[in-house]
């Protein structure tokens, strides 16, 4: 039986880090509404510590998780980045307040964007952050003040590589003539495919992609639907051929599953071992 481990999932690079292609996403693990703290603490920082055990070491989170309830906990898990935590890659978000459970009101400010920047800087216990998305491009501040603070901060030494989280095709281009762009986070699965042309671009462009929900399979694992079947013939849950095809879709796609369940972990790792035939893979792509 081959061994449950991210790094079957293969690698991707930026710069000169490298790190599997199956990540964790803490987006879970604040409390309901990804607002206020964990409802277990002690098990989040288990199920971060045995992320890492289990060969993920890209981690993603954002400084509105909870806002920095997530971050405190990877800071707790994981400070101060010695041992086997320190190779980890770590992705954070910056650009939304909270006003509540559920609310998310994107502010591009520079100094609004600095002040965040620093905050995650404290909260994780980091001298730098790895990759630092917009979290949303705020319409109200013009692009080029949001991308020209953090191209400042990455000039600093603060934020190695830059990305931008739910935006268009044509976001990217005129984001790429004030920075660089090295990953791109939209929202995409199985049931999910609006943004196939940022997906595309970003493969061409030699992009990260970073699907958020990338477990979703809503109607299509039904029982006896095709996703369902296709499970039952790799001995699978529908979810971890979701996130199978997503591995198999483009070469730059790296999946984070969050998750705040030890069992559901494993079971998400354990899908880098599923390889899809080329008639399932086609049957999952066809699927709407």
């Amino acid at each position: 039986m081959a061994e449950i481990n991210a790094k079957n999932a293969g690698t991707l690079s930026l710069g000169d880090r490298t790190f599997n292609r199956l990540g964790y996403g803490t987006m879970q693990l604040p409390g309901k509404g990804v607002w206020g703290p964990s409802e277990n603490p002690e098990n989040a920082v288990k199920v971060l510590q045995s992320a890492v055990e289990l060969g993920i070491n890209f981690i993603d989170t954002a400084d509105a998780y909870g806002p920095f309830f997530a971050n405190l906990l990877m800071k707790k898990a994981y400070a101060p980045y010695q041992g086997v935590y320190s190779d980890l890659f770590i992705s954070t978000k910056v650009g939304q307040t909270r006003q509540g459970p559920n609310l998310w009101t994107p502010d591009g400010r520079p100094d609004y964007l600095r002040q965040q920047v620093e905050l995650n800087l404290w909260s994780l216990g980091v001298d730098h952050i790895d990759l630092l998305f917009l979290h949303r491009i705020d319409p109200k501040v013009p692009l080029a003040e949001q991308l020209g603070e953090l191209k400042k901060m990455q000039a600093e030494g603060k934020i190695k590589h830059i990305g931008l989280s739910q935006v268009s095709v044509a976001d990217l281009e005129a984001a790429e003539k004030i920075v660089k762009i090295d990953a791109v986070q939209n929202r995409y699965n199985v049931i999910d495919r609006a943004d196939e042309a940022v997906l595309d671009y970003a493969e061409a462009h030699q992009q990260i992609f970073v699907p958020w929900f990338p477990l979703a399979t809503g109607k299509l694992a039904e029982p006896g639907s095709v996703l369902s079947k296709i499970a039952e013939k790799y001995q699978a849950q529908p979810a971890q051929i979701a996130l199978a095809w997503l591995l198999q879709r483009s070469p730059v796609i790296l999946p984070i599953p969050g998750t705040a369940n030890l069992a559901h972990l494993k079971q998400n790792v354990s899908a880098a071992n599923i390889k899809l035939a080329k008639a399932d893979f086609d049957a999952i792509s066809q699927l709407k």
